[in-house]
């Protein structure tokens, strides 16, 4: 894709918030933690009379800071029935102490498995637990390291990005950093996301409390002092029921607006960091985004509704984050609880954008990828007449993508009958035929076969047009009814005209009469 300089009207502020809002859930955290420990990192920043400079790097390391932990989460999978669950639990463990994370392990590991193999696993995790740890420390440094330089942050904001996991006192992970060594805004985003989180399970005092333990082992012991003293106040300033608003206004200046071309390049990060949560989806989204937007193209979308169906594919499956690996990667059938929660995760993906005002609507859409014609589809259960055609669009190129994909309880499909299984979907009135047939051109593979009964070749989509058409509506009219652009409409209209032979509004009807075509309308 060449890179795109025009202004795109979208901060990256905006961006990274809404991605901590799936890391979020990916972490067992209510949605807006993250959020919440950048206002207060960032009100801490200040206090300590930090340049905009620093407070820059402090603001965007406290928002994204989850990322490793999220990916890396998945790996424990084998150890945890819901390791979203033991991330949230594990929270308050406190690392230093070894019989603290021993008896976290007792209690949570192999939980539901019979008692011989939940013992079996739990002796196992402890054996290993070391090692793992710091295993999983420097997977966190590397992909933190790894997202900050995709999301375009420089060196310094990728380093501190990396270093969560070390201590003042030199006793972290991976690299035993001590003091100093340790950067700034690392120090700052870790203790305010501790804070917040003592401070949102039991209040202030404990909060507090655990800040005073914790100084000179964990934490910078001056950046404690100046929390300790500052707590009210600090921590007043991230209440309310949102904070969203606060957290964008409380970016550092100057802000930094992205063009279309840096816009996409985060979308694709986004996607990435979606499609890592299990190795059986690592190239979905980016593969998705692509059939959408050649079919688009295929099916004259304007311009801006082409790029829209392409990043709503990018950003589609956001909403996997918040369901365990051990859902995504069960060989057996699920249970109709585990069934449940996967119909929810195009529900997360809305939630997630829908706080954005540039980026809800790309929501709304990706929101649309598992919803079908007939509304069997989820997890609104909408059917056609709420479907778009970017929509459709979207959900003709995650059907067939899938099929293309292994998943951990068949093989992938080869090509061919990928496409045949979408076609038959088209035949059972789940996919639309227009938008299952530029899916399957994109990728190479023969479309719907001719549809009997529709003369001069129409589809049905031109049938729909004609109709309205012949109702006397407007472009613009008949845009808002087919969710699409007047640009698009006409276009539409334009080439039914040009396969029956007409120029005017009236001929066109009369064909459309004299074919039997108004009928049910």
């Amino acid at each position: 894709m060449i890179a795109d300089s025009r202004d795109s009207g979208v901060r990256l502020a905006e961006m990274i918030a809404s991605l901590s809002l799936a890391t979020d859930l990916g972490m067992g955290q209510p949605m807006e933690h993250a959020l919440r420990r950048c206002l207060l990192a960032v009100r801490m920043g200040r206090t300590l009379g930090l340049s905009e400079v620093d407070l820059r790097s402090v603001y965007y390391v406290a928002l994204i800071c989850s990322v490793g932990c999220t990916v890396k989460l998945q790996e424990f999978s084998p150890w945890f029935t819901d390791e979203i669950e033991a991330a949230r639990e594990a929270a308050t463990v406190d690392p230093t102490k070894s019989i603290s994370g021993a008896r976290f392990l007792i209690g949570h590991v192999g939980r539901g498995d019979p008692p011989l193999r939940r013992a079996s696993k739990v002796v196992g995790a402890l054996a290993v637990a070391k090692h793992e740890a710091h295993r999983s420390s420097v997977a966190c440094h590397e992909i933190c390291k790894t997202f900050g330089e995709l999301l375009g942050f420089e060196p310094s904001i990728r380093e501190a990005l990396g270093q969560m996991h070390e201590h003042w006192d030199g006793s972290g992970e991976p690299f035993h950093l001590k003091g100093e060594q340790k950067a700034l805004p690392s120090r700052i985003a870790h203790l305010a996301g501790d804070a917040i989180l003592f401070y949102r399970l039991e209040g202030i005092d404990t909060a507090v409390s655990a800040v005073r333990q914790r100084a000179g082992r964990i934490y910078d012991p001056q950046i404690a002092q100046l929390f300790c003293k500052h707590a009210s106040q600090l921590l007043m300033e991230t209440e309310g029921d949102s904070v969203w608003d606060v957290v964008l206004g409380a970016e550092p200046a100057p802000h930094q607006w992205l063009n279309e071309g840096q816009l996409d390049r985060v979308a694709r990060a986004m996607a990435q960091f979606a499609d890592v949560k299990s190795p059986y989806t690592l190239t979905h989204s980016t593969g998705v985004a692509r059939l959408a937007e050649g079919a688009g193209r295929k099916l004259g979308l304007s311009s801006t509704e082409v790029v829209t169906v392409q990043r709503a594919g990018l950003l589609h499956d956001l909403g996997r984050i918040g369901i365990p690996s051990g859902i995504w990667d069960k060989p057996g059938p699920l249970t109709p609880a585990e069934w449940e929660r996967v119909r929810m995760h195009p529900y997360l993906t809305e939630r997630v954008l829908a706080r954005s005002s540039a980026l809800g609507s790309l929501g709304t859409l990706a929101a649309l990828h598992h919803e079908r014609l007939d509304g069997s589809g989820y997890y609104r259960g909408v059917s056609a007449p709420l479907m778009p055609m970017d929509a459709r669009i979207l959900a003709a190129a995650d059907f067939f993508h899938t099929k293309l994909e292994s998943r951990p309880h068949r093989p992938n499909l080869p090509p061919d009958a990928a496409a045949e299984e979408t076609r038959l979907q088209v035949q059972a009135g789940r996919l639309d035929r227009e938008a299952a047939d530029a899916v399957l051109s994109v990728a190479g593979q023969p479309g719907m076969p001719p549809r009997s009964g529709l003369p001069a070749g129409l589809t049905d989509r031109e049938v729909e047009v004609l109709r309205l058409v012949a109702k006397g509506r407007s472009n613009r009219q008949m845009a808002q009814t087919l969710y699409l652009s007047a640009k698009t409409v006409d276009h539409h209209v334009q080439h039914i005209y040009d396969k029956i032979g007409v120029s005017t509004r009236a001929a066109a009807t009369l064909f459309a009469m004299r074919h039997d075509l108004l009928s049910g309308t």
